[in-house]
């Protein structure tokens, strides 16, 4: 192994980037969520760039691993779950850990300490790997195999949301969405400015019907374009196939309508539209169970969530082998991991719908150029690595905020947001309906 593969340092910046007033079932996004950004620096005088969560959990795993690495080789990925596995509770590479509860933040279904360390490993991952490319002269996508697309397919994220943020923050000129009106003129508008041609709506915040309503509001305006509801499992099983039999033929998917795979499995057996998750299969452990019963016929992948590119390759091949479609999940997230996303997403054949994003809603990142879709796809970049260069002024700028945050929003809690809005506001139980 030559010495300029080395890993010489690991910086850790957490951030704070602004974010709209958001609702799902859970609550509302807080004005400002935190990330992590991961620089990889090799003794050959290269960087690398990765994104993850910047809740405390995270950045507790991801420091020790951070100051591990140094003599490490950036190719040695594997290692890095190895590693991980030495230095954290429980075993990263199976997907199993203590239960944590749910995950109100990523409502990503059940929360273990081994699915929190996927996701640290994931930006470290990609850190490694854009190290790499950029030494290596080769687009990360090379890496992965070789892109089998120029562009990646992305779809709109709509969501009912207030105009502000009641205790302030961040703003934007969107203004309210809290009707099929106000869910049609948003999804016009992300037409217009970016492109799209499939629409996603979060769920699981208003009573079923209306949420039905603004689904057949968006077929009517958008005759043909492929349309997504995503509840976050806030239904009960009736209440999902009531919802399924009443958007029949008007939905491509139906997102995770009901928690768990018992639920799902119940919902499918009972409905034509297909059903897809990011909540009830997020590690290869729940694959099984879930494919075997029937549960969901699209998964949607994430490459913070399985631990990286690489797993996300295998993730497709699995869900291939199956005859499973695949999709791609969105958390906020800002530039670097949208690079990461339009990377893998251009290597996996079977890549049967567009990727979510919530790249449009985030009016700031650490790059120096923000990506621009454009008839809403990203051009997959040949460049060396990701493709992309941090913006350190603005990068410094975001960390400040995030030193001079009192603590309130360093993890990221939509239902504490709800609260500062309305005090009396509990988390839903689920089903909520």
């Amino acid at each position: 192994m030559t010495s300029e593969l080395l890993i010489d340092r690991v910086r850790l910046t957490p951030v704070l980037i602004a974010d709209p007033p958001l609702l799902n079932t859970q609550g509302v996004h807080q004005p400002y969520t935190p990330r992590l950004i991961v620089e990889i620096a090799t003794r050959g005088g290269v960087t690398g760039v990765g994104e993850t969560y910047g809740d405390s959990a995270y950045l507790g795993l991801a420091r020790p691993l951070a100051e591990a690495l140094p003599g490490h080789a950036v190719t040695d990925v594997n290692g890095l779950f190895r590693l991980a596995d030495q230095l954290g509770a429980g075993p990263a590479t199976v997907g199993e850990g203590r239960d944590e509860g749910v995950d109100a933040g990523g409502l990503r279904g059940v929360r273990t300490a081994a699915k929190l360390r996927l996701s640290v490993v994931s930006a470290f991952e990609v850190a490694c790997l854009d190290a790499l490319g950029r030494t290596l002269g080769l687009p990360v996508h090379a890496l992965l195999g070789g892109k089998v697309r120029d562009t990646v397919d992305y779809s709109a994220y709509l969501f009912h949301r207030w105009a502000a943020h009641p205790a302030g923050g961040g703003k934007d000129d969107w203004g309210a969405a809290l009707d099929p009106a106000g869910i049609v003129a948003q999804a016009r508008r992300f037409t217009t400015a970016y492109g799209f041609r499939s629409f996603k709506l979060k769920g699981g915040v208003f009573e079923p019907d209306r949420e039905i309503a603004a689904i057949r509001a968006l077929a009517d305006a958008f005759p043909g374009h492929p349309l997504r509801l995503d509840p976050n499992g806030a239904w009960s099983v009736e209440t999902s196939v009531y919802v399924a039999e009443q958007l029949d033929g008007l939905l491509e998917y139906l997102e995770d309508p009901a928690s768990g795979t018992d639920r799902m499995a119940e919902v499918a057996a009972r409905t034509r539209v297909p059903l897809a998750t990011n909540m009830c299969v997020t590690t290869f452990p729940e694959i099984p169970d879930a494919f075997a019963r029937g549960a969901v016929r699209i998964v949607l992948s994430d490459h913070h969530y399985w631990g990286g590119l690489h797993r996300t390759r295998e993730l497709a091949a699995v869900c291939r082998t199956f005859g499973i479609g695949l999709s791609m999940h969105s958390n906020t997230h800002l530039g670097i991991s949208l690079a990461a996303m339009t990377h893998v997403a251009a290597t996996v054949p079977d890549l049967d719908h567009a990727c979510d994003t919530h790249y449009p809603w985030q009016t700031e990142d650490v790059l120096t150029r923000r990506h621009v879709f454009r008839a809403g796809r990203l051009a997959v970049s040949d460049a060396p690595g990701l493709g992309v260069a941090l913006d350190r002024e603005r990068l410094a700028v975001l960390h400040r905020r995030w030193l001079d945050d009192d603590g309130s929003m360093r993890e990221r809690d939509d239902a504490a947001a709800m609260r500062r809005a309305d005090p009396r506001w509990v988390t839903p139980a689920v089903p909520r309906w």
